[in-house]
């Protein structure tokens, strides 16, 4: 389907690859990985035909459409539901021609309609009210006007219309950028279960391992395609770069050895020939490579200067703004040790509830007790963006600790990739990735006793996600995070808090059992939807009748009739009850048929993950054992589009009787 041949491409005078060669096939998932700069986003370009390539050639077989993520929303009164419409070209182009048809051309009309009905025309309102509730937008956004949105759901929008395409390839670059949790998982979930081809640019290991079966990583100036998720292709890397290393080390010994007997003997006549002859066995054997690794984050918290116990308390705490409460008598106390992540749905008050924590927001009642020694490590994107315009990466830090000599300062930063002239960037042309990890830089330095992340890991790349995990786990304060990187929060934190209706609990299951509970939610909410319909409906006609009631005796027929609508909504109801009874009962025996192929797929993980289990004594079973978790990731991931098709199903009806 797509093919790069001998390919080679630069970017402002820098080789990003060259000589690539590699073959994606119809269906094919795959998750295109590298550091940040590595030329990601210009090996889509080259597939768009946005970027010219200085050799070779790239090729897309013909009829093979592409699909890829507006990077600019224009700011229109078009509604968000029609916006997100607009990217179905197929249905917008035939429900023109059926505008346009004549009602004298019957023939070409019916076709057009037979058309329009195999194209998913009639359901095309259902379809972009999915991707829209998917992806955190209320029913009452659907009819809001795409200029009302602020830059981060305007990109939603975009997502949104992208994914609602028919076309054969989807080209996603860093998807899950302006998403909360809950949208990440249900996205990951969608993409699963959608048809034709996708290549996929992200730094979630979790969300591209579900995804995506073939990997293709762009290291040291070529291109490799490796046929398994990023975590297989991972582990395949380490082992190949350990063999390159031990290969290296042996012949440099060799010749080390070899050289060693020329320089002693060269000048002996009677050994001069077995000297010519080391020489040259030197060099038939070549230069070798040592392994150089890329990543250039090493940092780590230092110990706090003071830990005081508890840290801060909020006791009986509304949280809001003015009028509005978002959250209710909220009580937490955070300790010296704690590490706490923080789950709920957009909009659910998360980050308010961090803006209170961290003293940016008043509290509308109740009490914020923070320590005498409290130091607050705050990071929030609304932080980075504050970085201030005109100061370099260096002065940034040396302003914030004058102490600090200027080569202590670049030592520091070039734990955080900053190293030789680009200490000296102005903050005004750092990426949003070099922003976010300068803003990381200052908090490390001034070793708080209190970290409050809310989205820490935006634009930041798989290796600088490591680093900072691996820091976070050695950091002796006390850690509340908001992300959407399930795989970081699984390192880092030990205890899940959920927000939720207003409220602050304690959520007992782990991020797997999350992903559940979101799923059984947005089931709840659908029959709650058909149920909250009904009740409106008799509440209003109970109210009529109350109304009826206190009214003389000669309105008895119109209560008689009244009292018959009463009786007919009943009806009406038992019937719904009876039409989404089947459904629901598919729902529930897809949600079980999903914890048990998940939950034997958590046990294989694990098995992996014991160091023992890659002893050469083990080989047998380890080879017997990754062939079963292939087995087990392709079941669970039919597991989950049954549930989702079964979900789908009971929204249909849902919404069908509701009409």
């Amino acid at each position: 389907m797509l093919r790069f041949n001998d390919v080679s491409c630069r970017l402002q005078g820098k080789v990003l690859f060259s000589n690539v060669s590699f073959v994606i096939h119809h269906g094919q998932k795959v998750a295109l990985t590298g550091a940040n700069g590595s030329g990601k986003s210009t090996l889509l370009g080259l597939i768009l035909g946005l970027v010219q390539s200085d050799d070779g050639e790239v090729s897309l077989q013909q009829n093979v459409a592409t699909t890829h993520v507006a990077q600019e929303t224009p700011s229109s009164d078009q509604a968000a539901l029609e916006y997100v419409i607009d990217g179905d070209s197929r249905v917008r182009a035939l429900q023109s021609a059926i505008d346009n048809c004549k009602d004298s051309d019957g023939e070409r009309l019916a076709n057009l309609h037979e058309e329009f009905e195999l194209a998913g025309g009639y359901t095309i309102n259902s379809r972009a009210s999915t991707l829209l509730n998917g992806l955190g937008f209320t029913q009452a956004q659907y009819q809001q006007a795409v200029a009302s949105f602020s830059g981060g759901w305007r990109m939603r929008l975009n997502l949104a219309q992208a994914l609602m395409s028919s076309n054969e390839l989807l080209l996603l670059d860093e998807p899950t950028n302006h998403l909360d949790l809950d949208a990440v998982i249900w996205l990951e979930q969608w993409l699963r279960q959608r048809k034709g081809s996708l290549i996929l640019i992200s730094h979630d290991r979790e969300f591209l391992d579900a995804i995506a079966a073939v990997t293709l990583h762009i290291e040291s100036r070529t291109v490799s395609l490796f046929n398994g998720n990023y975590s297989a292709f991972e582990k395949y890397r380490a082992a190949r770069l350990l063999t390159q290393q031990a290969y290296h080390e042996k012949v440099a010994a060799r010749k080390q050895h070899l050289q060693a007997f020329v320089d002693r003997f060269r000048a002996k006549a009677t050994k001069a020939r077995q000297a010519q002859s080391r020489l040259k066995m030197i060099e038939r054997l070549g230069e070798t490579q040592a392994v150089v690794t890329e990543t250039p984050f090493n940092f780590a918290f230092h110990s706090p200067v003071d830990k005081p116990s508890p840290l801060i308390v909020l006791e009986d705490a509304d949280i809001g703004y003015e009028a509005t409460t978002i959250l209710r008598n909220i009580n937490l106390s955070l300790h010296s040790g704690d590490r706490i992540g923080l789950l709920g749905a957009n909009g659910a008050g998360k980050s308010t509830l961090v803006k209170a924590l961290v003293g940016k927001l008043s509290l509308l009642s109740g009490s914020r007790t923070p320590a005498r020694k409290l130091s607050i490590g705050y990071f929030a994107q609304h932080q980075v963006d504050q970085l201030q315009a005109g100061r370099s990466v260096l002065s940034t830090l040396l302003m914030a600790d004058e102490q600090l000599s200027e080569q202590q300062a670049r030592s520091f930063l070039g734990g955080f990739g900053f190293t030789g002239e680009q200490v000296f960037h102005q903050i005004d042309v750092l990426s949003g990735g070099e922003r976010a990890r300068l803003a990381l830089a200052l908090i490390v330095h001034s070793r708080p006793n209190l970290l409050v992340l809310d989205e820490p890991t935006n634009h930041l790349d798989i290796d600088m996600r490591r680093a900072l995990a691996d820091a976070l786990i050695t950091f002796e304060g006390a850690l509340l995070v908001i992300s959407h990187d399930r795989t970081m929060l699984r390192m880092v934190v030990d205890e899940l808090l959920l927000v939720s209706d207003q409220q602050l609990t304690r959520f007992e299951e782990d991020l797997d059992g999350y992903a559940r509970w979101l799923a059984k939610q947005r089931q709840r909410s659908l029959e709650h939807g058909v149920a909250n319909d009904t009740m409106h409906n008799e509440f209003s006609a109970s109210g009529v009748v109350s109304e009826q009631l206190s009214v003389s005796s000669d309105s008895a027929g119109t209560d008689s009739a009244k009292g018959n609508d009463r009786r007919l909504l009943k009806r009406e109801k038992a019937q719904k009850r009876a039409v989404l009874a089947p459904l629901n009962k598919e729902v529930q025996r897809c949600e079980m048929e999903l914890d048990r192929v998940s939950s034997e797929l958590e046990q294989i993980r694990e098995s992996l993950g014991d160091e023992a289990m890659y002893n050469e004594n083990n080989k047998h079973l380890l080879t017997d054992l990754l062939s079963r978790e292939v087995q087990i990731r392709e079941a669970v991931a039919s597991a989950e589009e049954r549930l989702i098709e079964s979900m789908e199903a009971l929204e249909r009806a849902s919404l069908d009787l509701e009409q």
